[in-house]
């Protein structure tokens, strides 16, 4: 049975067609928040869409309007937000909100943009439309995953299905609200992986900078060998293996720890398009120490491994040719290259302003009046719809109180769940003042729907 539509196919082009980039000091003001709401529902529906094998408007229609470097400027920008201004504004000492939940959407932004890239990356015209940004894009993905490499594995991320109790909540500091930033810094980086391997499965068909910068600028072969050898979306908890799939941690059972996960095989089926794809192996220049990086692959291609993907057979081959040949003399050639420019051109504009943008937003996107806030919470109650958001998260739900698996939701705000009745009311003075604004904004929206 077909799923019903987060939105319609005219209102996906119109909101589509909307699109467009924000200076950084209008991070956080209202058509910012607008066009943040309109990321979230055609996110929400493009993940729908692949999930249940039907036509991919969203991608359509991002590739049709050229929207696609759009959301890497977008993505970029918020990046950069969360690394310039987010810290100097928690440092503001009259900065006292009375809800965070304006502050976790920009820091949700980036995560939300990723999530959409990665569903729609997967087809050739979206990596091709990217257009000269796809350099951006690469350096991003890059950024990413070297600090993945660096800082290993992270903790659960907050479920989608508590996400609105959370931000709403007054009890949630700033503290907390950094943790939860660092929290969906994990997340990114393994979106930015399939990303990643996305665009290697299309080089043929992209600009020669584009293989130059991922082969020889980044060496990104040698950054997915470490990547293996520290395997951050696995780990062991009470001698108990664990692998990170679909925002938590989920205990693997003996007879599928040598089990190939979507993580694993992303960055072997990178690794094999990096090394074995012709446009590839002309450009890259292996030297002594990539030869020693790559050949510690040897040890992971176990023949269970194999067996799960057999065309790392051709990728062993290659790896026992590459020990016994000395590396060819690195390539002389004069080459043209395009540089990517979101990150240095809003540094650059906005260097020496990060207290100015700060204490900017403050005045004029996160103090909400309490007014303000309940009609952010009806528009939110609105893109969240918990019925749509099971169908995209199918993971059962876990407790507000206590994080164990859980059954039964808040009948009035439908937003948090619970294991059983004490949880519900040891956690009642926590989820209240969220509950009253999520009921009171989704009744609402129904006496709207009721009068219309």
């Amino acid at each position: 049975m077909e799923e019903s539509p987060v939105v319609m196919y005219g209102e996906a082009e119109g909101m589509v067609q909307s699109l467009k980039s924000f200076p950084l000091r209008d991070t956080g003001s209202g058509g910012w928040f607008k066009q943040h709401e309109y990321i979230e529902k055609l996110n929400m529906q493009a993940i729908l869409n692949a999930s249940t094998g039907q036509e991919e408007i969203i991608k359509d229609l991002l590739v049709t309007h050229c929207k696609i470097p759009i959301l890497i400027h977008q993505l970029i920008s918020i990046e950069v937000w969360k690394l310039k201004v987010f810290p100097v504004l928690c440092q503001l000492q009259d900065f006292q909100p009375n809800s965070t939940f304006p502050l976790y959407m920009v820091i949700h932004h980036e995560a939300t943009i990723i999530n959409l890239l990665e569903t729609v990356f997967y087809h050739k015209e979206v990596c091709e439309s990217a257009e000269d940004l796809v350099l951006d894009l690469i350096d991003y993905c890059h950024r990413k995953l070297t600090m993945l490499v660096s800082k290993g594995s992270s903790g659960e991320l907050p479920s989608q299905d508590r996400m609105m109790a959370n931000v709403f909540s007054d009890v949630s500091t700033l503290e907390e609200l950094k943790q939860q930033s660092e929290a969906l810094e994990f997340d990114i980086a393994l979106k930015c992986l399939s990303v990643l391997r996305y665009i290697t499965d299309h080089t043929d068909s992209l600009a020669l900078s584009v293989t130059t910068r991922l082969l020889n600028t980044h060496n990104l072969p040698c950054v997915l060998v470490e990547l293996l050898q520290n395997c951050p979306w696995s780990q062991r908890n009470k001698g108990q293996l664990q692998k990170y799939e679909n925002g938590r941690w989920l205990l693997v059972p003996a007879e599928d720890q040598h089990k190939m996960t979507k993580l694993d095989g992303q960055v072997w089926i990178a690794l094999y398009n990096l090394l074995l794809r012709p446009e590839c192996q002309q450009k890259y220049n292996i030297d002594n120490f990539t030869k020693g990086q790559l050949l510690k692959l040897c040890s992971f291609l176990t023949e269970v491994l194999v067996d799960q993907l057999p065309n790392l057979v051709e990728l062993q081959r290659f790896l026992s040719h590459l020990s016994v040949s000395e590396p060819a003399p690195p390539k002389k050639e004069l080459i043209l290259e395009q540089v990517p420019e979101v990150w240095d051109s809003i540094i650059r504009e906005n260097s020496g302003k990060w207290k100015a943008i700060a204490k900017h937003q403050v005045k004029h996107a996160f103090s909400p009046s309490e007014e303000d806030l309940r009609h952010q919470a009806q528009r939110w109650a609105q893109t969240y719809n918990m019925d749509v958001m099971e169908t995209l998260v199918p993971d059962k739900p876990k407790c507000g109180a206590c994080g164990a698996e859980a059954s039964k939701r808040c009948s009035r705000c439908q937003s948090e769940w619970y294991c059983d009745r004490q949880c519900q009311v040891k956690h009642w003075q926590k989820h209240k003042k969220a509950c009253d604004l999520v009921s009171e904004a989704t009744k609402k929206l129904k006496d709207m729907k009721y009068q219309q």
